[in-house]
């Protein structure tokens, strides 16, 4: 692991998501096997919002459920359980439960997932409602919020997965999201509607998994990327004095994970401190190998 000098402000907590019998070391959960790691703060308390993969050596992603776990003080960790399954979205397919968010509004909290359609098996993003950060969650919409129709110029196409929300400090809610590409887009105050045109936004390098945030008046991106000629996933960052751009590219946080071909990012200040949370599939539980 390494950081860029634009990024030495912020201490960094490499969090392998994988409880742990270690208290305040990584990986910090090894209940089960988990990825794509959400981190949310409400008042003194980390959520942490990942996917369960129950893939077999070999095999690819077999994601039945998101789960949550959360921290008072970044070392001792309880688990919830899971807190949704994709089919709780009735037009989504099971063990899809790919990478989330979790974002709290006026005292609500919606839970964006990357889904797969039962109908075509194509990608979109769901939006779900509670009104703690444990849920329960109900699907908010009965509808996918991102569809596959929405971003027919991507470069991949799987492009519509990895939600970001972000709200900003005027209180406007924008989503980010993409493969290969990343696209922007205001929400409504509702938080389950979209709000103007749907933007592509360039970066260097794009692979996936958006993660947006703002320290004084700079905006972050801090994403999985695809680095020419040096697989697999990484992740770099881009910082921008307007969320919708221009992005200036800031290089590379980290190396490539030690196991796996997927990354993926989350970065919080809670009690004064930075953190930053990715996966990496190199670790065993109960004899059984992580992976990808």
């Amino acid at each position: 692991m390494y950081m860029n000098g634009y990024m030495q402000l912020i201490t960094f907590l490499a969090a392998a998501i994988l409880v742990s019998p270690c208290i305040g070391q990584n990986p910090i959960f090894r209940d089960v096997f988990t990825a794509d790691p959400a981190a949310l703060v409400v008042d003194d308390t980390v959520y942490v919002y990942v996917g369960r993969d129950n893939a077999k050596e070999g095999q690819f992603f077999t994601m039945p459920e998101w789960r949550c776990y959360s921290s008072k003080d970044m070392k001792v960790w309880t688990s919830h359980g899971p807190i949704m399954r994709p089919e709780d979205f009735k037009y989504a397919r099971p063990d899809t439960a790919w990478a989330c968010h979790m974002i709290e509004k006026d005292g609500r909290y919606y839970f964006y997932a990357t889904l797969r359609r039962n109908n075509n098996n194509e990608h979109c993003i769901g939006v779900a409602v509670g009104d703690s950060p444990l849920g329960p969650f109900k699907d908010a919409r009965g509808t996918p919020l991102i569809t596959d129709d929405m971003t027919t110029d991507s470069s991949r196409p799987n492009a519509d997965i990895d939600p970001a929300v972000f709200i900003d400090d005027d209180g406007t809610a924008w989503l980010m999201w993409g493969n290969g590409d990343f696209y922007l887009v205001r929400l409504k105050p509702s938080m389950i509607e979209l709000d103007g045109p749907i933007q592509k936004i360039p970066h260097p390098n794009v692979a996936e998994a958006p993660w947006l945030f703002k320290r004084g008046n700079l905006y972050y991106n801090i994403y999985a990327a695809d680095v020419p000629g040096n697989p697999p996933e990484k992740v770099a960052y881009a910082t921008a004095e307007k969320i919708t751009g221009p992005w200036t590219y800031r290089g590379l946080v980290t190396g490539s994970p030690k196991a796996g071909f997927t990354i993926h990012p989350a970065v919080i200040e809670f009690k004064g401190q930075w953190y930053f949370f990715y996966h990496d599939g190199s670790t065993s539980l109960n004899g059984i190998p992580g992976g990808d």
